[in-house]
């Protein structure tokens, strides 16, 4: 009776690790989107500012940043600097595994036509649109308006 038993355990374990595997991949076969290290500097003027994120993709598609919205501007408009000429994109993409950054001197977002004046201490909400995940709702906080990310000041 115990020889018969051993097999029958074995084949239940077997076919339970079968039911587990076939969806081994569905957490990679879509795009997983966080975002980190979000500032506005202080803006300088009474009608446009910068923003500065990073968009990290943890998972195995690649994902696109379509638009992003806020409440303290009439539009939000997203840019890249290549060769020191700032150019405007309608999206940039989100490599899987991989991450895309808006930094100082390079892509960025350029909030126009505020509608008041960000204050250091205050936060902006800020929503993220992209092709394959769903919206992403940032607080980013306003920093000096020389805020430097490497030393915190």
């Amino acid at each position: 009776m115990r020889r018969a038993l051993l097999p029958a355990a074995a084949l239940a374990g077997a076919l339970a690790l079968t039911g587990c595997g076939s969806g081994s991949d569905s957490g990679s076969a879509e795009a997983e989107v966080s975002v980190s290290s979000s500032y506005m500097p202080q803006p300088v003027s009474a009608d446009m500012a910068a923003g500065f994120l990073t968009i990290t993709n943890k998972g195995g598609v690649k994902d696109e940043l379509t638009s992003v919205t806020s409440d303290v501007a009439g539009q939000v408009t997203m840019h890249s600097t290549v060769g020191g000429a700032m150019e405007e994109q309608n999206s940039f993409a989100v490599p899987a595994h991989g991450q895309l950054v808006f930094k100082s001197g390079g892509n960025h977002l350029m909030f126009e036509k505020l509608k008041h004046k960000p204050a250091q201490g205050q936060k902006v909400t800020l929503k993220l649109t992209f092709a394959k995940s769903g919206p992403v709702t940032v607080e980013m906080p306003v920093k000096s308006a020389t805020y430097n990310p490497s030393t915190g000041h």
